[in-house]
């Protein structure tokens, strides 16, 4: 299904997000350091209606370099998950969005490289004039909605290193791996209007550092 990039879109995800629950703080989330990542939503650029921004990380970052990731970081000093996400879209990627066009949160993300991550679904608008900040950002792609919408968008597997299932989002000939997949995972259902949790999924081991 596509979703046409309109403010009934909007409306609609504004609603979806505000009808989902987030769950509690976990035990010892309190000792994570806050982080979060923006769910941007925008227009595709093969018209193929509302799509999200994901990022290819600098080759030359020292931790989690060259991965796709959704724009976002750790939070400073003082800072809401919100201030933050919106800050991290404008230092990665020229956009300077205002707290009026977040939508909604979602979960909090445990990773195990010690951060609790915040999803901030937040409306980009149309047009978008995106300037990639290199020292970060090696390349942005646009995510239809509706690939992540699909039945066969997620998979999952295993690790002899762990009892929980590993996620997978299939993109082009590849696969994004969590934090990223587990979050885009729980968005995915979000808009099909389903409760499900996340923090469970498990990380595959390069990403633990």
């Amino acid at each position: 299904m596509t979703r046409v990039f309109d403010d009934t879109t909007r409306q609609k995800i504004a609603e979806l997000c505000a009808g989902f629950a987030r769950a509690a703080p976990e035990e010892g989330a309190s000792t994570l350091k806050r982080a979060a990542v923006a769910i941007a939503l925008t227009d595709s650029d093969a018209g193929s209606g509302t799509a999200f921004l994901l990022t290819r990380r600098a080759e030359g970052l020292r931790s989690h370099s060259a991965q796709w990731a959704l724009p976002g970081g750790r939070c400073d000093a003082g800072e809401t998950q919100v201030q933050a996400a919106l800050r991290e879209l404008h230092e990665e990627l020229g956009l300077d969005l205002a707290e009026s066009e977040v939508l909604g949160l979602l979960d909090d993300y445990p990773t195990r490289s010690g951060y609790l991550i915040t999803p901030v679904v937040v409306w980009a608008g149309p047009g978008l004039s995106i300037v990639p900040n290199p020292a970060e950002v090696a390349y942005v792609h646009r995510v239809a909605l509706r690939d992540i919408e699909r039945e066969d968008a997620f998979s999952f597997t295993s690790i002899p290193e762990s009892t929980r299932r590993v996620i997978r989002f299939r993109l082009d000939d590849g696969h994004i791996h969590a934090p990223t997949a587990a979050l885009i995972y729980q968005f995915s259902e979000v808009l099909a209007g389903r409760q499900t949790r996340v923090a469970e999924l498990e990380q595959p081991v390069f990403a633990w550092r």
